[in-house]
């Protein structure tokens, strides 16, 4: 490992930089070096600019990748290389301010429903319910669950942040039947090939769209849109936007806003029913 690399993991590290993170950083920075074949210690702003754009027009990667990359590069040269004069604007696409095709709660009934095993049915119940990520869904504990208080504590989400998400009357009663049911013991949802390990992201993905075939949904996407649906539906039922900025875990008011916007003319309401679960009906929508 060179000193250059232990510099950047031990910078990341000081951060609390989450493991995505730092893997997605030294891959950002690992392409950097091999396209010039030399150390990006001695890179200018120029030849920044110019692999950037490399990365937009001849590989065509995304916008998002290209913001990940120039988010590393600036990272290691004004973060760690204190290289001042290296903090400025760098063009990179912009990204594109998509509509997600949103889940009527008829379809997210019928997901549910079409979703036999207890366990895979409780995952889903809790990502609609609580409006988690899926990373927070497969790192959550039994001891996260305040049973007293109705909250589900979730621990060092997105931006190593903690959050305490409400658990509605419904979901706390189907979390309880669960534990008696299945007795997990430490992870609330563990792997099947190996219990003493959270379950893997890629399993519940696979879930989750096997239940939106089964149950003859077509939209487009994959479990993260049951964390849409939770925010476009308590936007509907009258929640306060930033209540929801609150339970989602946005640093940002305007990512919370977003859900304003495709949402048109939802009023707030003094008085929200938050309780998701209770009101979903399985039928055609």
């Amino acid at each position: 490992m060179t000193p250059l690399r232990q510099q950047m993991i031990t910078a990341m590290q000081v951060r609390g930089f989450s493991p995505r993170t730092h893997q997605a950083y030294l891959y950002a920075i690992r392409g950097l070096a091999g396209y010039y074949r030399q150390s990006p210690d001695r890179l200018d702003q120029d030849q920044i600019s110019t692999y950037l754009e490399y990365l937009a027009c001849e590989r065509q990667l995304s916008a998002s990748s290209c913001r990940q990359a120039l988010h590393a590069i600036r990272f290691l040269f004004v973060q760690v290389l204190q290289r001042g004069e290296l903090d400025v604007p760098f063009p990179i696409p912009k990204r594109p301010q998509r509509i997600p095709e949103l889940l009527t709660r008829t379809e997210v009934a019928r997901i549910l429903a079409a979703c036999a095993n207890r366990k895979h049915h409780m995952m889903l119940e809790v990502c609609y319910g609580c409006g988690l990520r899926v990373s927070e869904l497969c790192h959550l504990k039994v001891n996260n669950i305040d049973g007293q208080r109705r909250l589900l504590r979730v621990t060092q989400g997105k931006g190593a942040k903690d959050r305490a998400v409400i658990l509605t009357d419904t979901l706390l009663q189907h979390l309880r039947a669960y534990w008696q049911q299945c007795r997990p013991a430490d992870w609330l949802f563990p792997s099947s090939l190996l219990p003493d390990r959270a379950i893997h992201p890629t399993s519940i993905q696979k879930v989750y769209c096997q239940a939106k075939v089964r149950a003859g949904v077509g939209r487009h996407g994959g479990i993260h849109g049951l964390r849409h649906a939770y925010a476009t539906h308590l936007l509907e039922a009258g929640l306060p936007v930033h209540q929801l900025q609150h339970l989602l875990g946005h640093s940002d008011i305007r990512t919370t806003l977003r859900y304003v916007h495709w949402l048109p003319g939802v009023a707030e309401s003094s008085s929200p029913d938050t309780d998701l679960l209770a009101r979903l009906e399985v039928g055609h929508g």
